[in-house]
């Protein structure tokens, strides 16, 4: 409201400017499902180096290949990634490994056998001054420690308590520890007991008498691994309930997803992909596709088969990858071993996009597959001009490049379909766009609907296009050739603002990749005298 003068002299109004900037959303964020050695299986888990990836799952582990997705990932440029741990119970076995340290009930934080490892040790080092600040008797207070032998991390939590304080056990354990937490429902009235010192010139994870250590659970309390993930169900989950790859809808954003293969050599259950590829069309994603086993050449690839079932316009947020990648497996001592290749193009996309822009096709010689000893399946031009038609993007090995991805089409970027949404570059700019103004433009619901609320949406959205313009986005040598954003009486009728409804409708002219360079030449005659 205007300021209502009531005295002679000056006064100062501050008027709103109308910008409401938009900030493009990140682009490459990708998400893995599949299991780990360790990790939470109840949230979905951001991280951002391979380093992350060891402390919160438990590094490579030839069990889990999703693991080996994870680190081609960050191998070849990825950035950002979220983590989906599926574990599937074995029956008749208990998934967490629980044990008795002193009469305090504590568990491992996550599922699986990986706390067999794990020491715990009580002390009663603890500070009169807190016991004071919280109103307690110092001997309700103590110290608890615990080791993870198998990485050497160690967690140390001091002036815990079991009464009702900011430093109850239960509480501290759940919001800082990654290793330990107390058993649902069995917090005791007592604090427990210390453990013993150790012995002279043993520390106190190696006297045997100075810690607890789970390896001695009861059978019947030692955690499992997860069994086999071998139906649609495991992976897919269930929505209303957020398990399996509905976690997801726990996560603010991800742009591409990856299902990497459960076992070695194997394929995913019937179903997951058009399940997973739906889910990816609601979020805005893409989904990143590995090729199926029986791949092995080029002459198994057939118009029929080669979208793997998954088809429609839903196809538009899919690309497919082939073949194979042959990669040294530290765990064999440096021995070649075949990989799927979904984790190292993500990776790809998220390093070009970093370098070049969500614009630029993730193909070319720049578009090199780091760790790469070799592909599953040397193509040839010939057989790389059979695929590309069909919407397969190969990859190549060629010399000095060594091996690059050499395609960018989406699966429905066969020939034959005659899509818009053709090639993978197209597409993902065309996600960005959308969830990008999906998010900076909330702040138009409740407004009066009317042509300064359309004069603002027009600003706002055209200077978030003119900037992708600017950056080299868009086709086009002026504005007007490269973008419109359209918001007036017409796209709005009267009809449109008595039902609430505020049209807007931006267009944009995409870049699309040069997958085809040729060159003409000609002979000079020379000067023929006639």
């Amino acid at each position: 409201m205007p300021v209502t003068p009531t005295y002679p002299g000056v006064y100062i109004e501050e008027i709103p400017s109308g910008v409401h900037t938009i900030t493009g959303v990140p682009t490459s964020i990708t998400a893995f499902l599949g299991r780990a050695v360790e990790g939470d299986t109840k949230n979905p888990v951001t991280i951002n180096s391979w380093a992350d990836f060891e402390r919160e799952f438990g590094g490579l582990n030839r069990k889990y290949p999703m693991s080996y997705a994870v680190r081609d990932f960050y191998q070849n440029g990825g950035s950002v990634a979220i983590i989906v741990r599926l574990y599937k119970a074995t029956d008749g076995k208990p998934p967490v490994t629980k044990i008795n340290a002193n009469g305090l009930p504590v568990q491992a934080a996550s599922e699986g056998s990986w706390s067999g490892k794990l020491k715990v040790r009580i002390d009663t080092n603890v500070s009169s001054d807190v016991a004071t600040q919280f109103g307690l008797d110092p001997a309700r207070l103590f110290n608890l420690s615990v080791q993870d032998a198998a990485t050497g991390s160690t967690e140390k939590f001091l002036n815990l308590t079991v009464d009702d304080s900011p430093n109850r056990v239960d509480i501290v354990l759940k919001e800082t520890s990654s290793l330990l937490r107390i058993q649902p429902g069995a917090l005791p009235k007592d604090p427990p007991a210390k453990d013993e010192d150790p012995d002279q010139g043993k520390s106190v994870w190696d006297d045997a008498n100075s810690k607890k250590t789970f390896n001695k659970a009861a059978d019947g309390d030692k955690g499992t691994d997860s069994a086999a993930l071998t139906t649609q169900a495991d992976f897919i989950g269930d929505q209303n309930a957020k398990t399996g790859m509905y976690l997801l809808e726990k996560a603010d954003l991800f742009n591409l997803l990856c299902i990497p293969e459960d076992a070695f050599q194997t394929d995913l259950p019937a179903g997951v992909y058009s399940n997973a590829l739906t889910y990816c069309v609601a979020r805005r994603a893409m989904l990143v596709v590995d090729p199926p086993k029986t791949w092995t050449s080029s002459q198994v690839i057939t118009p029929s088969n080669a979208n793997v079932g998954l088809t429609g316009t839903a196809a538009r947020n899919a690309a497919l990858y082939f073949p194979r990648l042959h990669i040294p497996d530290p765990n064999l001592n440096g021995a070649i071993q075949t990989y799927v290749p979904c984790g190292a193009v993500a990776g790809v996309m998220g390093r070009t996009d970093t370098q070049r822009g969500v614009w630029k096709a993730p193909a070319g010689i720049d578009a090199a597959l780091n760790g790469v000893v070799e592909l599953d399946v040397s193509l040839t031009d010939g057989e790389n001009g059979q695929l590309n038609p069909l919407g397969v993007n190969c990859l190549r090995t060629f010399p000095v490049y060594g091996s690059v991805v050499w395609g960018s089409r989406t699966l429905r970027g066969a020939d034959i379909a005659a899509d818009e949404y053709k090639y993978v570059p197209v597409r993902r700019m065309a996600l960005y766009i959308e969830e990008s103004l999906f998010r900076g433009t909330k702040w138009v619901v409740f407004e009066p609907n009317d042509e300064p609320l359309w004069a603002q949406i027009r600003l706002n959205i055209g200077a978030f296009m003119h900037d992708l313009f600017r950056k080299g986005a868009f086709q086009g040598q002026t504005p007007k050739e490269a973008y419109f954003v359209k918001c007036d009486k017409e796209t709005t009728t009267q009809n449109d603002i008595n039902l609430g409804i505020v049209n807007i409708v931006v267009g944009f002219a995409p870049l699309k990749p040069a997958e085809f360079v040729i060159i003409q030449i000609q002979q000079i005659v020379g000067d023929i005298q006639v």
